[in-house]
């Protein structure tokens, strides 16, 4: 399934990315004023739209420095023996994902998804296999203002039980047929992600996924 951005959206993006690159790498004052305008008019883009801050928009821009590059997302898909899989319920919207998040810088993937998992269902797991590598746009609805990758990991449950609760974000937590789950966040997984995990379970041989 490919989810075209907005057309918006891309236009946001293709802003940021020329203001981004050009104020890390121009030497020249007067460049720099005109590159900050360029970040100026995207924030202002997407206050617009989206009905948000422009000042906030505009401060989050400007955290993201250097050369412009996307976001990573990973998620962790724990499946038991009789392949019922491991969901989380977000408090934010009350919907349904894979655990996971942003990666943070440092920390290798296996052990960013191991702590999510950990945090968001108290179950301790490592990973075990890259199922995919998703660019954000082609399968997620739910725009962003940035783009993002996705990393979808098959994770081995080393307790049955959880050593803890989740964490402030989730609201609960549940094992679920892969084929027929709960309402989805799908900013975060969609249906399509959740059958493929469910095949690399299956089958161990299936290669990688990528976009």
């Amino acid at each position: 399934m490919d989810v075209d951005p907005l057309p918006w959206l891309r236009w946001v993006r293709r802003l940021q990315g020329i203001s981004q690159a050009g104020l890390t790498w121009t030497e020249n004052e007067f460049d720099r004023d005109r590159y900050e305008q360029v970040r100026d008019v995207a924030a202002e883009i997407v206050a617009g739209v989206a009905g948000l801050p422009a000042q906030a928009v505009a401060d989050a821009f400007v955290l993201d420095a250097g050369h412009p590059t996307p976001k990573v997302d990973v998620r962790g898909a724990v499946l038991r023996a009789d392949r019922q899989i491991l969901l989380v319920r977000e408090e934010s919207d009350g919907l349904w994902t894979l655990p996971g998040g942003w990666a943070d810088p440092g920390d290798a993937p296996s052990v960013t998804i191991a702590r999510e998992v950990r945090e968001e269902s108290g179950y301790v797991v490592r990973a075990a296999r890259l199922v995919a590598v998703h660019e954000r746009d082609r399968r997620n609805p739910v725009p962003l203002p940035y783009a993002v990758y996705k990393l979808f990991f098959l994770c081995e449950l080393l307790d049955d039980r959880p050593l803890s609760d989740p964490d402030h974000e989730i609201a609960e937590l549940g094992w679920f047929d892969p084929l027929n789950p709960p309402p989805l966040s799908v900013g975060r997984v969609v249906a399509d992600q959740l059958a493929m995990v469910a095949r690399h379970h299956a089958d161990p041989t299936l290669p990688t996924e990528f976009d």
